[in-house]
């Protein structure tokens, strides 16, 4: 006769086969707590400007050597669900501020471990709480008191690069004082003229090899490393289209067949393609444009009417890159090959391929104060593999 498993009886019981019942300060809260304060000892050694890498090999074998507490983070994938509450409040932090990672790791690691010997003087987790919420209320009114550098006026490059120091010496301890002036001034010019509203996207960062970190400057607009597709290399003061399209003819969503019989059909319907694409071209240095901007790959026979008629010509691949052009040149983005209409032509100072080092470079540099958008050219003497 089979023995009855007796059924866990409680809570337990309204759980499917399997799961884990914790309850207690012995059972549930000191776990957690010395998984909280495992996770902030592990962060811990890589605080500040001379805290050591961690080395990090995630899921997919990538390997990692880094002090960013934010990317330690991200590769442990943690699953503790009172850690991951931790992990979760660093990266709120790092949503908001874009620094102190480290910090509200350690900080909460230390409160916790600080709860753990009162729980274990007698006190409940509820007064803990309660001083733990005092002991807020008088740290606000201390903050108040305790401010180091404020900043008055936002558009002061000198003020905002002394409250950059901070986050960015934890990180280029060394070279803190001429990236903050490159960053202030990125930012600073990236602000609106009404209002004090800040988008991270309208400043961009582009790394080239070559040189040293002292040779950084800031470029008011936009900087890809690439070439013209055209033979014309610098264009200023003239309009500017942008196609999300490739240049090209139209190709038919289902395959076709075309019968040619003779050699006069044959050469017949190569003119036609010609023309085709002749006419688009014509189309587009009729409306004025002397720059095209394109998201896509550009035809050889219409490179070659683009050369004819000397067009700049600019191939950027990436979406947001041609967002970003657009806001830069006022342009509107067209998605088809067609004939730009005046409202959709864009304007852009100056447009020239230059050499940074031993890469190629095209400059979009606008200085039209209604453009908002700053590009920061970082030197670096190599490429990192696997770094952040």
């Amino acid at each position: 006769m089979a023995m009855s498993v007796p059924m866990p009886s409680g809570f337990a019981s309204m759980l499917k086969d399997g799961a884990k019942h914790y309850q207690g300060l012995d059972e549930a809260v000191y776990r957690n707590i010395e998984a909280c304060k495992e996770l902030a000892k592990t962060t811990r050694s890589a605080f500040g400007p001379n805290g050591a890498n961690k080395i990090v090999i995630n899921h997919i074998e990538k390997l990692f050597v880094t002090s960013d507490t934010a990317t330690i983070l991200n590769e442990l994938e943690v699953q503790h669900p009172a850690a991951k509450l931790l992990v979760l409040a660093s990266q709120q932090q790092e949503k908001e501020c874009g620094d102190g990672t480290n910090f509200v790791l350690i900080l909460a690691g230390a409160l916790l471990g600080e709860a753990e010997e009162l729980l274990r003087m007698g006190l409940s987790p509820t007064e803990v709480i309660e001083g733990y919420e005092k002991a807020l209320q008088k740290a606000l009114e201390y903050l108040d008191e305790l401010k180091g550098a404020p900043v008055d006026n936002l558009r002061d490059q000198e003020q905002v690069a002394k409250a950059l120091n901070t986050a960015v010496a934890s990180k280029q301890y060394g070279y803190e004082e001429f990236l903050c002036k490159l960053i202030a001034e990125a930012c600073v010019s990236s602000l609106p003229a009404d209002k004090l509203s800040f988008n991270v996207d309208h400043v961009r960062v582009c790394k080239i090899l070559g040189a040293s970190l002292w040779s950084s400057e800031v470029y008011k607009g936009m900087l890809f490393k690439r070439e013209t597709e055209t033979t014309r290399t610098e264009a200023n003061n003239v309009k500017v289209v942008i196609y999300s399209c490739p240049i090209e003819l139209l190709q038919t969503e289902t395959k076709g067949t075309v019968l040619i019989n003779n050699a006069e059909e044959l050469k017949s319907f190569s003119k036609g393609e010609e023309n085709a694409i002749e006419q688009r071209i014509k189309d587009i240095v009729d409306s004025g444009a002397q720059v095209v901007v394109t998201g896509g790959k550009v035809h050889e026979l219409a490179l070659h009417y683009l050369n004819l008629n000397n067009i700049l010509v600019v191939r950027v691949p990436s979406k947001f890159d041609l967002r970003r052009v657009a806001r830069v040149t006022k342009s509107t983005i067209i998605t088809q090959l067609v004939r730009p209409s005046p409202e959709q032509l864009g304007y852009i100072n100056c447009c020239y391929l230059t050499e940074i080092g031993e890469t190629n470079c095209v400059v979009m540099k606008q200085t039209d104060e209604d453009s908002k958008i700053s590009t920061i050219v970082t030197r670096i003497h190599r490429q990192s593999h696997g770094r952040r």
